[in-house]
């Protein structure tokens, strides 16, 4: 990624310190804690005690940096290419300059977190269902009687007679 790219991401040369108290000092601790979860966020929260959090756990410095681009500075969010790489690695173009902050109540977190996991459930569901439909195109089928699809009614077929057990040769 060429460096004027870096250089137009928001986070390039840019404290934790610094970006944990620009987000205090607009959005305050609880609607950090609604949009993160962190505890350090919630249980008497200082900007030195959720530094070291930050500092310790990775995911969640990257949590947080995410969160400070897409929602406090409203960057555009990550094409293919950049979607894995982290955030403050992300280039953006040229004469892109950030939006003013997003407007966050714990409403409209809770709401945009109930959405994004009703959306995650929905993918995973039809990954099951594509990863059954293909099994079931290639003939394998379930592995395990319990799983298989095939519902056993003990009714006989058409053309096979049925067991009369005073008249087992079927006389």
């Amino acid at each position: 990624m060429s460096v004027e790219l870096q250089q137009n991401n928001p986070l390039h040369g840019l404290k934790t310190e610094t970006l944990l108290t620009e987000l205090v000092e607009h959005y305050g601790w609880k609607i950090l804690f609604a949009a993160t979860r962190f505890k350090c966020f919630d249980i008497n929260p200082t900007i030195k005690g959720s530094l070291k959090f930050l500092q310790k756990t990775e995911w969640a410095r990257l949590k947080l940096e995410s969160f400070y681009l897409y929602r406090f500075k409203r960057m555009p969010k990550p094409n293919e290419v950049e979607f894995h790489l982290d955030p403050r690695e992300r280039g953006f173009e040229h004469g892109i300059v950030p939006l003013s902050p997003m407007k966050l109540t714990i409403e409209s977190i809770e709401l945009s977190q109930a959405k994004a996991a009703s959306a995650f459930q929905e993918r995973e569901n039809d990954k099951r269902q594509s990863r059954h439909r293909h099994s079931e195109v290639r003939g394998q089928g379930s592995k395990h009687p319990m799983r298989d699809n095939k519902v056993n009614t003990n009714k006989p077929e058409k053309d096979e007679p049925t067991y009369d057990p005073s008249n087992p040769w079927n006389t």
